[in-house]
């Protein structure tokens, strides 16, 4: 499914893992063999139609109790419908009739669960929705749609005062005959009240000061539910000016607009006066500098014109101000003449940024979706992940570039290093740290029902090289990187907010937390939530530690884990973020912040390391693989996590720091490898940092040809520990610089090797490089990487687009000869399907538009403006811009989480967590969630729920894109 990131998948040292051993069918035996069940389904038909032609996209369920097996779905249409092209199944067509064979990797289908497929068609006339579905040979019923509903009040980024009635109203339409029973309003996730009859209105005068984000929800008689694209609004604690949007950009010669009115109702008339304060004198206000409004029209918004001149660029503020009110203050940005996308820019940075629209806590914390009911690798939406800071940083660049102020930038990363850097509280034993002796050796198992993982003195580990070296450049033994995953609202309740070991639920700040530490096999439908901070006041007798290693005792800990991908994303911005200061004659600015940033890349280099430091290649045993002495244990590239922890006690006297044996080719970075080994700015201070990253340079991009297949895609990766536990890999892997081949490195549910999105993200990173430097060595692999992507993407008539989603990958690259690489004729990929998925798209043209400007490709050029202009056109809404999409994968929301028989113990709500355990039965706050009943309505066998997120890294990316197309191309 589109934007499907539970795959980001982090381990802890701890990670131990293993596989789920599934029961063997057993046949009946005597004379009559056993009949299988009769298929029961439902097929949910979908279009996108331009007029004379159209995509259709159908999700066939089961709905029976057995899987179904190679299936064959055909229907029939009644108008001059003809195939085009499909995907995710074999398409073909005889008259009218369609039939759908199944792809070898989709061929079967589980009981609840659910396949999508879908084609390209043209036609004249009508195109009138087919009913008659079959699945092998049985006619399926057509899906129930649950009902449309629409919040119609209050106004998207409307204020209000305090006390003052805040007027909620909904329109709600029911399908197939249906009718609607009720309709319910919610703040988030708190339930206002009810309304059974139409029209659907409540009137609610208790919001507390601040940002809230509205939501209503409609019944229909069948039972299904659908709630509505969230509504953010502010309450003001008095009277106040309301000016929207608060972002404004004006090109060149020419005006722009934004609108002013008051929150509440005044007693008389009001004058709102309009002035610049300070910035760009280039913008003036041209009209609207005093506007009255009235006791009858204070909720009618009038008018401010703003004009750029001729030249110059930069931003402005401007204040709306009245006599007894709040001001309210816009930003207006000058633009040249030409920069359309930047003024897209502008408008989408507005939207994520506007309070109201709910993309930010009340710390200004970014969290991972505006809409909470989501599960990827963060297991709400309310969460946040280290990759969420670092988008905010690059987004907090681009607005630098864009404006010229570089304040909001500087406070961005003060922000990150505020909430998600593990302080001197919470790592407070790091000054225990053996560099002699990293860790205790655990091995990471196959499955997450073998472990605890038992914990093994025994196998020698090596030697960390940079500790030493850390400390004497930076005076502490302490972490300087960000840890990866945070329940910014305390949903679970640890209360680990930065500086705090277990607060608990009443605690109000962001609260450290991890999920996955149970090997490749482990899901996050099959985590089992903990602190970072484990003080045994949560969980069982030794808190959660018992349920991932196996030893004799436990001791209170503290654990963090680092997403190497995310710092190098704040390294990558920060980058760039001093590249467009200094043409500006600012680079001053962000100079204190660059600093910070070459610390990061610094401690990054743990991310270079085997797990256990042992030394690089053909390392097979536990015990016999040799340990590492020095830079021997580093692989140069961008593992999948480093992470650090020890004893709460600080007498205790133990603490320990890991790499990862795991490299993945989507985590790669080579602008962040340049800039931290070639750029003065970013030079780390220690003594060999340059020096590494100058290696792992070079290494990144030996590693991009080494992994690139026969059609241009970049395959999975590599490992220094075959399953995680230096087992013996088959015979006749491969290697890299003796480091074992891996289709799917680090997990396996999903496989880590299939999204398309690590594509777009690793390459869009090598064209940053490229554009930047010109190196050769880039350029062949972008050249044939971009040849494939631009031959598997489909822009149809209406701007609506189709690029590759799941990848399925055969063969193998040949072994790594540096001197003589070979061709790689025998490692292919395939599509096997495709998506309209917005936030990859954004990274896909990202990744276009910085090699188009390098190279000159046209096709490269004019697709990346296709694909902006595509999702600009069709696809935005009053959040930003986003696309619905199925999520058949959520029937795992009963799946069983693994507990050890006889282990028991409780979350900080209550849930029981025991062999029982599902996912969400110690998740029970999402029954309280306003999209929960589409979960409850799937898992009793309705369709396949259908959402439309806005996760904060693809809003970011989308705005990014238009602002590198503006910078480069247009």
């Amino acid at each position: 499914m589109a934007g499907r990131k539970r795959r980001r998948a982090r381990r802890l040292w701890t990670a131990v893992t293993a596989a789920l051993a599934l029961p063997l069918t057993t046949l009946a035996t005597g004379s009559t063999p056993a009949q299988a069940a009769a298929v029961e389904c439902n097929v949910d038909y979908k279009t996108n139609d331009w007029g004379s032609g159209f995509t259709a996209e159908l999700t066939l369920t089961n709905r029976g109790s057995e899987a179904i097996d190679d299936w064959t779905l055909t229907y029939d249409y009644a108008g001059n419908q003809k195939l085009g092209n499909g995907w995710s199944g074999t398409w073909s067509q005889s008259g009218k009739t369609i039939t759908v064979k199944s792809a070898s990797f989709n061929a079967k289908i589980a009981s609840g669960a659910a396949v999508t497929t879908g084609a390209q068609f043209t036609y004249s006339g009508t195109n009138a929705a087919p009913t008659n579905f079959a699945v092998n040979g049985t006619t399926c019923a057509g899906a129930h749609q649950p009902p449309i509903t629409v919040l119609t009040s209050p106004a998207a980024g409307a204020v209000y005062t305090q006390g003052d009635a805040v007027p909620l109203a909904a329109t709600a339409a029911a399908a197939d005959d249906a009718t609607i029973s009720k309709v319910e309003f919610y703040d988030d996730t708190k339930l206002l009240g009810t309304d059974t009859t139409s029209p659907y209105t409540l009137s609610v005068n208790s919001l507390a000061v601040g940002s809230h984000s509205l939501v209503a929800k409609a019944y229909d008689s069948l039972g299904a539910s659908a709630d509505s694209t969230p509504v953010g609004i502010t309450v003001a604690s008095g009277p106040a000016v309301v000016a929207s949007p608060a972002q404004l950009g004006v090109q060149q010669g020419k005006t722009g607009t934004f609108d002013v009115k008051l929150s509440t109702q005044p007693s008389a008339n009001v004058t709102v006066s309009t002035a610049r304060t300070d910035g760009n004198t280039g913008l003036s206000v041209t009209g609207g500098s005093s506007l009255t409004f009235t006791p009858s029209n204070w909720n009618t918004a009038q008018k401010v014109t703003i004009t750029a001149g001729d030249s110059g660029t930069g931003s402005a503020t401007f204040e709306s101000t009245a006599t007894g009110h709040a001001k309210a203050t816009v930003t207006a940005t000058q633009l040249a003449a030409t920069k359309a996308y930047d003024e897209r820019f502008l408008e989408l940075y507005g939207k994520i940024t506007d309070p109201a629209n709910g993309y930010f806590s009340p710390e200004g914390i970014p969290y991972h979706s505006v809409e909470t009911l989501i599960v990827e690798a963060p297991d709400h939406g309310h969460e946040t992940t280290s990759e969420a800071y670092s988008y905010l940083i690059w987004l907090q660049a681009m607005y630098g570039k864009v404006t010229g102020d570089w304040t909001r930038f500087n406070a961005a990363w003060e922000t990150m290093e505020k909430f998600m850097i593990p302080t001197k509280a919470d790592q407070p034993t790091t000054s225990f740290y053996n560099a002699s002796k990293p860790a205790t050796y655990a091995p990471e198992l196959d499955t997450p029902n073998e472990y605890p993982a038992k914990l093994d003195s025994g196998v020698s580990v090596g030697q960390d090289p940079i500790a030493s070296e850390l400390k004497s450049a930076y005076g502490t033994d302490d972490i300087y990187g960000m840890h990866w995953l945070q329940d910014v609202d305390n949903v679970y309740g640890y209360g680990n907010s930065p500086g705090k070991c277990e607060a608990g639920p009443s605690d109000t700040g962001p609260s450290y937390i991890n999920t996955f530490q149970r090997g490749s096999q482990e899901s996050v439908w099959e985590t089992v939530p903990q602190p970072t901070c484990d003080a045994f006041k949560y969980g069982g007798k030794n808190g959660y530690l018992d349920l991932f290693t196996g030893d004799a005792s436990y001791a209170k800990q503290w654990k963090f884990t680092n997403a190497p991908d995310a710092d190098a994303r704040a390294v990558q911005a920060a980058y760039w973020a001093d590249v467009w200061a200094e043409e500006q004659g600012k680079g001053s600015e962000v100079s204190a912040t660059l600093g910070k940033a070459a610390k990061m890349g610094d401690y990054l280099r743990y991310a270079m390391y085997d797990k256990y430091f042992k030394k690089i290649g053909n390392c097979v045993g536990p015990s016999t693989c040799a340990p590492g002495t020095g830079k021997d244990a580093s692989h140069y590239l961008l593992n999948w996590y480093y992470a650090w922890g020890g004893a709460t006690d600080t007498s205790a006297g133990w603490s320990w720091r890991i790499g990862s044996s795991h490299a993945h080719g989507g985590y790669q970075n080579p602008l962040a490898a340049y800039a931290l080994s070639s750029y003065a700015d970013l030079k780390p201070k220690s003594a060999t940092g340059q020096a590494d990253w100058a290696k792992s340079l070079d290494r990144q991009l030996e590693f991009y040809r080494w992994l690139q297949s026969n059609e241009g895609a970049i395959a999975g990766g590599a490992t220094n520990s075959w399953k995680g536990h230096y087992a013996t890999p088959p015979a006749g892997t491969p290697t890299f610089y003796g480091m074992y081949y891996d289709e799917k490195p680090v997990y396996h549910d999903p496989p880590s090797n299939q999204w398309f999105g690590f594509q777009a993200w690793s390459m869009e990173r090598v064209a940053e490089y490229y554009q930047q430097t010109g190196d050769a060595d880039a350029k062949v692999v972008l050249d044939k990487w971009v040849d494939w992507a631009l031959s598997k993407t489909t822009i149809n008539p209406d701007g609506s687009f189709r690029i590759p989603n799941t990848l399925q990958w055969s063969g193998a690259p040949d072994t790594w000869n540096a001197s003589s690489p070979g061709s790689n004729s025998g490692l292919h990929v395939t599509v096997a399907d495709y998506t309209n998925d917005v936030g990859v798209a954004a990274a896909y043209a990202k990744t276009l538009t910085y090699y188009a400007d390098k190279s000159g490709d046209t096709e490269a050029a004019s697709t990346a403006k296709a694909l902006l202009d595509g999702m600009w056109t069709n696809n935005q809404d009053a959040l930003g811009i986003a696309v619905p999409e199925t999520r058949a994968d959520y029937n795992r929301f009963d799946d069983a989480v693994y507990i050890p028989s006889g282990w028991t113990g409780t979350m900080p709500n209550g849930d029981a967590i025991n062999s029982s355990s599902t996912f969400d039965s110690i998740r029970s706050f999402y029954q309280d969630d306003p999209a929960w009943s589409k979960i409850e309505s799937y898992l009793a066998g309705g369709a396949a729920p259908t959402f439309t997120y806005h996760r904060f890294w693809a809003q970011a990316d989308i705005a990014l894109a238009m602002g590198s197309y503006a910078e480069l191309l247009e």
